[in-house]
């Protein structure tokens, strides 16, 4: 295993060969893979010169020795990259990977010839071969994902690209392997719109863990206003976002209430999460719990509101796709007269990484119910312009699958005098897209990343996944 310290993705590297094609070309391909991945910042398992000739993989003792040394770090390997320096071996490749058996996201290379160096001593035919490789990878079942370009240098701006682009794939077929999402309450009564199958999340490996929020309540009440946790929470929130004319009792009982949530989230290994909050707690406790699902989503752990699972499902995809946060949003009002626009809202706990300015609130929809006093806690502001990737999943529940849809537009500087967390939005034929939701009965509630990691998205859910997903190119 060769890779520099530190964080970073883990990927195991095949670098193909073939006898009657230059040696040469294996060993200063696996050298220059090494340097590549290595500066990137990924961690690199691959077989050292002195396990195979050239470190590369050709015969069946060499594809059973990398996959031997594959399966040491089953644990740690992200995904792999096949490297075709020369035409390489086939066989070999697609063995290594069925002996593995890592059941991991693959990325195929080949590096181009060099056109004033075609003769005998240099020729790669890594253009033929990247073909025989494709070839003999579907002929075994083994899923793979192609770079931009048919062949690509190692050292090239293209490759880097794809690389960026492949690990986003990575980090989201990792982080949805034995993923648990807490759902804190039961559903609002008032929303059939978020229902979903837990037993077809179970087979896609998604378990739910699940919690009355009396429980949770009744946590709180134990919870003494001097304990540690809770004053390191009470700071936390002060300092997230200015707190306004927000009681001192009711960032007290937020202080409390993330507390516990931190705490039964950290028993029962849950990273993800939806809440109930219309309007039990705010009748019941005297807060809404918008401004910690914002810090929770802030710190790259998606939290949605209305126990939608499926929608914190569609915010962990995309924040794993661009490691950034990712929020939960009402498709809520057309804009004017323009098709292809639209206001995306929430009341709201959208991250502050979304704003241009966060500030916290009481929440103007429910305070007409329960009262203002009770209903402190949200984290307001104008979502802030540039490129938006909007996603959602649903269980359906009829065909027994994963379904769902997403795309890219942007977020713009259009006027907009509103409450909550709200932005405009703009979607090359956003009528198409509506009608698509409207016509398959998908939710109101969708998923927004500021960034563009559709084709990410799309290559984790459907290939590895293997979630039926529309992607609306406009």
């Amino acid at each position: 295993m060769t890779g520099a310290t530190g964080p970073g993705a883990t990927l195991g590297l095949i670098i193909g060969n073939r006898g009657f094609f230059p040696d040469h070309l294996a060993r200063t391909g696996r050298d220059e893979m090494i340097a590549v991945l290595e500066h990137a910042g990924v961690h690199v398992v691959v077989l050292g010169p002195d396990g195979s000739k050239h470190g590369a993989v050709e015969t069946h003792s060499e594809a059973r020795a990398c996959a031997a040394l594959f399966a040491a770090h089953r644990d740690a390997i992200d995904g792999i990259v096949v490297s075709l320096p020369n035409f390489g071996d086939e066989r070999a490749i697609a063995d290594t990977l069925r002996l593995a058996d890592l059941d991991v996201p693959v990325l195929v290379q080949a590096t181009p010839d060099a056109s004033g160096r075609m003769t005998i001593a240099d020729r790669r035919d890594s253009f033929c071969g990247k073909m025989s490789a494709c070839n003999n990878l579907a002929q075994y079942g083994i899923r793979y994902s192609l770079t931009t370009r048919h062949t690509e240098a190692p050292d090239s701006a293209d490759f880097r690209r794809d690389l960026e682009w492949f690990l986003g794939v990575c980090r989201i077929v990792r982080g949805f392997r034995n993923l648990r999402v807490g759902a804190i309450g039961a559903r609002p009564a008032a929303f059939n719109t978020v229902r979903y199958s837990e037993k077809l999340l179970e087979a896609s490996g998604i378990s739910i863990e699940t919690v009355d929020l009396s429980e949770i309540l009744g946590r709180v009440e134990r919870l003494r206003e001097g304990d540690a946790d809770v004053q390191a929470k009470l700071a936390a929130i002060a300092a997230y976002v200015p707190v306004g004319n927000t009681p001192a009792a009711a960032l007290m009982k937020m202080a409390r209430l993330g507390t516990v949530i931190d705490r039964w989230m950290a028993e029962t290994h849950v990273t993800v999460t939806a809440f109930q909050c219309w309007t039990a707690l705010e009748t019941y406790f005297g807060v809404v719990p918008c401004t910690l699902m914002s810090m929770m989503s802030d710190r790259l752990m998606s939290s949605a509101c209305e126990v939608d699972i499926c929608g914190a499902l569609a915010m962990h995809a995309l924040r794993l796709a661009s490691n950034t946060p990712s929020a939960l949003l009402d498709w809520n009002n057309n804009y004017g007269d323009d098709p292809d626009k639209a206001v995306c809202f929430h009341c709201s706990n959208l991250p502050k990484h979304f704003f241009v300015d966060a500030r916290m609130d009481y929440q103007a929809i429910i305070a007409g119910t329960v009262g203002k006093d009770s209903t402190f806690g949200t984290c307001v502001g104008r979502v802030k312009s540039g490129p938006m990737t909007f996603a959602r999943v649903s269980t359906d529940d009829r065909a027994g699958r994963m379904r769902g849809y997403l795309g890219q537009g942007a977020f713009t500087d259009d006027s907009l005098t509103t409450f909550g967390g709200a932005g405009v939005v703009h979607i090359p034929q956003m009528q198409d897209l509506l009608r698509f939701i409207c016509e398959r009965g998908f939710e109101h509630h969708v998923a927004a990343s500021l960034s563009s990691v559709a084709d990410i998205a799309y290559e984790a859910t459907t290939k590895y996944l293997g979630w039926e997903m529309y992607w609306h190119k406009g």
